[in-house]
């Protein structure tokens, strides 16, 4: 997982298993953020984050979670579509992704334990973030 800012600078990552609900891991993303005194206003998602106690627990933290509902969604939609014009921008993630798509050590896991991986992944976000600058 990996937070970036509005120009595709990384600001946080977390490692996780590849089983695990996206769901469950957004909060402790926001935690290892890079600026720990400040939070994101918005979190911009896929469908993978439509749901109503992500919602509520971000909204409690006051973080607005911006993501198109899923098609077979039961309770009654929580957002209208005027903040969905910022979902457009999600391309900047995928484009941060691509950038630390060029360093191969971290488009596979190879390393045996997380922390080793995490480091690399850290690693690449700095080359790129000096890259940007």
């Amino acid at each position: 997982m990996i937070c970036v800012d509005a120009n595709g600078i990384p600001i946080g990552i977390d490692t996780e298993s590849a089983n695990r609900n996206e769901v469950i891991l957004i909060e402790p993303l926001l935690d290892k953020l890079a600026l720990q005194n400040r939070q994101p206003e918005r979190v911009i998602y896929d469908k993978a984050a439509d749901s109503d106690k992500l919602r509520l627990r971000l909204a409690a933290r006051d973080i607005d979670l911006i993501c198109p509902h899923k098609k077979d969604r039961v309770s009654p939609p929580l957002q209208d579509g005027r903040k969905l014009r910022r979902y457009r921008r999600r391309w900047i993630v995928e484009r941060t992704i691509a950038w630390l798509h060029n360093y191969r050590r971290i488009v596979t896991r190879w390393e045996r334990h997380d922390f080793l991986y995490e480091g690399f992944v850290i690693l690449g976000c700095a080359f790129t973030l000096l890259k940007r600058f």
